[in-house]
């Protein structure tokens, strides 16, 4: 990329906005938590003992004191309204995420499908909750899934067990339009992202039609994602929707490249960090070329990306709080960036888990093994807490 911009008033060094909304007990607090997640070992070794410490009431206690109370909203909706109403205050919106993973059986699969539809209703009142967040597999099952992304043949049982998944997330997706709230339909592990991407094009197409409602998610880890996305712009600009798009680095990378290494085959991620880096940035790049035909939404930490993001939407002329352009950092992480592109006029949303605690231990458990992973995340995240820390210790 070439383009020369003009420098933006945008800063992510400056801490008193960034955490403008925690107290100096929640600094100590997140400073000790990254302090701890800055050690591989010690967050192995976390994640290993966690499913069997959480049947210890000490333990759980711990467990939402610290690592559930920074990455989530609280174990119900209306916990996490309480701090969704406090980033509010900051110009900063939020994804309701019900992060309940891992549940199986159609009686459960219903149960999450009316939780999200109860979000929506929910969200529909509060316009400082502009998206929910969806998982197929929060109303699928796995291998049903993985049958299906192979194009194998389903029994009857499995056609009517796959038309229950398209009925569910129909009815997601229905309240979602009829309620004025968008969904993200999240990615999932390249082995069963093709009915995810089957399902997300189709209620696109479906409710996509005046106004943006539904958006896919791109993984730009995959060096294949780049070119899909422009593919199904294609698609969207043939059949006359308007594409929703959610573009992420990656959450499942080292479990990908395992199972590709295991299984024989092609592994679907980048070769490196670099080129991730520059298909996420082209990525963005094209849909901001094409906000005429979709809606954008950039999903990610990375502070060079949002700033280089920032200076093409100066650059084209878009505005700032353009209704098809927004940000979005997780609840807990990159709050230097989040608040400050907030404090500057473009919009932002958190997204922000709820749930009971040992139901959301999967996710949580992501969230600590991606800040080992990341490479200077982590040390980033303690050197702003210190800065933020000492400047407080002045006044």
């Amino acid at each position: 990329m070439c383009h020369k911009f003009v420098r933006v008033k945008l800063s992510f060094e400056n801490t008193e906005n960034a955490f403008a909304y925690r107290t100096d007990k929640e600094l100590r607090r997140a400073y000790f938590l990254f302090r701890t997640m800055a050690s591989p070992g010690l967050t192995k070794l976390g994640i290993k003992m966690t499913p069997t410490l959480l049947k210890f009431k000490f333990f759980k206690g711990l467990i939402k004191s610290t690592i559930y109370n920074h990455f989530c909203g609280g174990e119900i909706i209306q916990d996490a309204d309480l701090t969704a109403k406090k980033l509010q205050r900051h110009g900063i919106g939020v994804i309701m995420d019900y992060g309940v993973e891992g549940l199986v059986g159609e009686e459960a699969f219903d149960s999450t499908t009316q939780t999200f539809i109860e979000t929506i209703h929910f969200a529909q009142k509060r316009d400082y909750i502009p998206f929910i967040s969806v998982k197929i597999t929060g109303f699928a099952r796995h291998k049903l899934l993985q049958k299906w992304h192979l194009g194998k043949s389903l029994t009857p049982k499995e056609q009517e067990e796959k038309k229950r998944v398209i009925e569910r997330i129909n009815k997601i997706c229905e309240a979602g339009a009829n309620n004025n709230t968008k969904i993200l339909i999240d990615a999932e592990e390249s082995w069963i992202q093709k009915p995810v991407d089957e399902l997300a094009f189709m209620m696109m197409k479906r409710y996509n039609q005046e106004k943006v409602f539904i958006y896919n998610t791109y993984q730009l880890y995959r060096h294949d994602r780049l070119e899909f996305l422009k593919a199904n712009h294609t698609q969207a600009q043939e059949q006359k929707f308007i594409l929703g798009a959610k573009l992420v680095r990656g959450a499942y990378m080292e479990k990908e490249r395992a199972r590709a290494e295991e299984e024989s085959y092609e592994s679907p991620i980048q070769t490196d960090k670099a080129s991730c880096d520059r298909d996420f940035d082209q990525a963005v790049e094209y849909c901001l070329n094409n906000l005429d035909s979709l809606s954008l939404f950039i999903g990610t930490h990375n502070e060079k990306s949002c700033m280089l993001a920032a200076q093409q939407m100066h650059h084209h002329g878009i505005a700032k709080n353009s209704d098809r352009v927004y940000f979005s950092q997780l609840y807990g992480m990159s709050d230097n960036v989040s608040f400050n592109l907030a404090s500057e006029g473009f919009n932002v949303s958190k997204y922000l888990p709820y749930g009971p605690v040992a139901d959301v231990i999967p996710y949580l458990m992501r969230r600590a093994s991606e800040n080992t992973s990341v490479a200077g995340q982590t040390s980033r995240e303690l050197s702003l807490l210190k800065k933020e820390r000492k400047r407080r210790q002045k006044l």
